[in-house]
């Protein structure tokens, strides 16, 4: 899928918009900053996910038939983090940098990274789109430690309730089982009006206090016929989601890649949200290894597999 320059000239005029995220629970500056370790990337893993719910057969089926492929955030990070130790990576001399969307369910993913690398540059905003553009990669690059790696996670995420239901999901606190992605679904509601010849007329084509979800919009354009032909439209929102990302990734990324100190690494897929009391999943799509001189020198998807 290739956007048009165009759509990706509006998406990298939002490029001066970045913050670096604080760090996440527990996490010590004093373990992100100094040479020595005080546990290893694969304890902290351990430690992070002894504080978690043990993995709930019924869901684990639940959420591997409607998303293929998936697996917990328990074994993505397990497997991720040994692939990662054998090429260097480590609390010490590793920056984790996300774009993911702006959803508080969005940050169990990245508090759990967060928890084992030590600190998080945030580059995404809403639906997971890479909204600092090349400026924050830019930033984010330079904040790499010296002589040390990046890891990037990117996607979109989607829900799934306990009864199956996608683009649903239950949320702590709240009775109402809610949108999940909200900017998503809205999205692809703005899609369906225009496919379906019912959208309402307006001037109002952009506005900078919706700046981030107009992005989405348009971004989301070229997908109206795929949506409209799935099975299961909102299955197949995120996986639509992540195509349009990955190409702005990419594209940052290429464009950016003379920052890279030691090496990157890039993970992209699809967030899988469940209820409170049962573990997260993720659908890797891909996992590049770069080198020093930014090529792409290994694919390593299929040992995440």
């Amino acid at each position: 899928m290739k956007l048009s320059p165009a759509v990706i000239t509006l998406f990298v005029a939002t490029t001066e918009a970045f913050t670096v995220a604080p760090t996440g629970h527990g996490t010590s500056k004093i373990n992100m900053i100094i040479n020595g370790e005080t546990e290893t990337a694969s304890e902290k893993v351990a430690s992070v996910f002894s504080k978690l719910p043990e993995e709930n057969a019924v869901v684990d089926k639940l959420v591997k038939t409607n998303f293929p492929g998936a697996i917990s955030n328990k074994d993505l990070a397990t497997r991720v983090v040994e692939l990662l130790g054998e090429k260097g990576f480590k609390p010490s001399n590793t920056l984790l940098a996300t774009s993911l969307c702006a959803d508080e369910l969005a940050r169990e993913l990245e508090d759990e990274f967060v928890e084992i690398y030590g600190n998080n540059f945030n580059l995404g905003g809403l639906s997971g789109f890479p909204f600092a553009g090349n400026t924050g990669f830019g930033a984010m690059a330079a904040h790499i430690p010296d002589d040390g790696f990046c890891l990037v996670i990117h996607g979109p995420h989607v829900g799934i309730t306990k009864e199956g239901q996608i683009g649903k999901v239950e949320r702590s606190g709240i009775a109402l089982v809610d949108n999940c992605c909200g900017s998503a679904i809205a999205a692809s509601n703005y899609l369906k009006g225009i496919t379906d010849g019912g959208a309402t007329i307006t001037p109002k084509i952009q506005q900078f206090t919706d700046f981030q979800q107009g992005a989405v919009q348009e971004l989301i354009l070229p997908f109206g016929k795929r949506l409209g032909r799935a099975e299961n439209r909102m299955r197949e929102l995120p996986y639509a989601l992540y195509d349009s990302q990955e190409a702005l990734v990419t594209d940052i990324v290429n464009t950016g890649k003379g920052g890279i100190k030691k090496g990157l690494a890039v993970l992209g897929g699809i967030q899988i949200n469940t209820s409170p009391d049962t573990l997260d999943y993720f659908h890797p799509l891909k996992f590049d290894y770069y080198d020093s001189d930014g090529n792409v020198v290994e694919n390593m998807l299929p040992y995440l597999k």
